[in-house]
């Protein structure tokens, strides 16, 4: 028998998810369900879906996480579980905020990564900016890939999820726009649990300050307008190869633009989040 459950379609930087509102964690989605909402053509059509759940409902405990505060289940469009997405958190705090699901701007959201503090700069029920607080943006090394029949190669940064962020001599913006991406080959040595690549431009002055182009093929599901963690793994690698350790960035990606603060341990990311449907369907 099929389910039908109410959703809502929300995007962040056009990187685009499916919000299942699931306080009481009563809605069990299979990998297979996941990947037939997020379909293109036979589904709605989405990156990933965000279950909104309180994590004691979740029945595991993730460490650091409080059981009372509401928890991002994000699954990629594959059905795969991922462990943080940036622009998913932005969403997903607009969605509380908008919905009166949390009485001030600061609060923190459990994810698989653990706690990420938010705080909520404007929001309204279709339109919001949201502040999160990645944590560390942890160099784990050096490593290449093979996308098609190029070779490039990057710095390892793990923000709960793994990244390969490759800055890439002399690449202009105009280049990248153009430049044909497919899955990335990679060290799966270096990268057991599988990557998110990102080709990056050289750190450049702008009128936004300092500023850098992105493309990014995420796991489990494919080349996407955006994907938060990764804006702050480039931001990370762009900075290093700059021979800067902090600093602030514009992140420009296909789908809009990002700031980016490396500062001392922590990381933040800054951007707009936006909600446009909301609808019933039935899997």
């Amino acid at each position: 028998m099929k389910k039908e459950i109410a959703f809502a379609k929300g995007h962040a930087t056009e990187n685009d998810f499916i919000i299942i509102h699931d306080p009481d964690g009563s809605i069990d989605l299979t990998a297979d369900e996941v990947t037939r909402l997020c379909d293109r053509r036979a589904g709605l059509g989405a990156d990933g879906v965000l279950r909104v759940v309180r994590a004691g409902k979740l029945g595991v405990e993730i460490p650091g996480v409080d059981p009372a505060w509401w928890f991002m289940d994000y699954r990629n469009a594959d059905g795969s579980l991922a462990e943080m997405c940036g622009n998913g958190v932005r969403v997903f705090a607009h969605w509380l905020a908008a919905h009166q699901l949390v009485d001030i701007p600061d609060f923190t959201i459990g994810t698989r990564a653990g706690a990420r503090p938010v705080t909520v700069v404007s929001a309204d029920r279709d339109d919001a900016v949201v502040r999160v607080d990645m944590g560390p943006a942890e160099i784990t090394g050096i490593s290449t890939c093979m996308i098609g029949d190029r070779s490039f190669a990057g710095m390892g940064v793990d923000l709960g999820n793994p990244h390969l962020a490759c800055v890439v001599p002399g690449l202009t913006p105009a280049a990248l726009e153009i430049m044909a991406l497919q899955a990335p080959v990679f060290d799966t040595s270096f990268f057991p649990h599988g990557v998110n690549v990102e080709l990056v431009t050289e750190l450049a002055a702008g009128p936004d300050g300092a500023t850098i182009h992105m493309r990014v093929w995420e796991r489990g599901v494919g080349e996407t307008r955006s994907c938060g963690t990764g804006t702050v793994a480039a931001t990370r690698a762009a900075l290093a190869d700059a021979g800067h350790a902090e600093g602030t960035v514009t992140v420009r990606v296909p789908g809009g633009a990002v700031e980016v603060e490396i500062l001392g341990d922590t990381s933040t990311l800054t951007g707009p989040s936006r909600i446009v449907a909301t609808g019933t369907v039935r899997i």
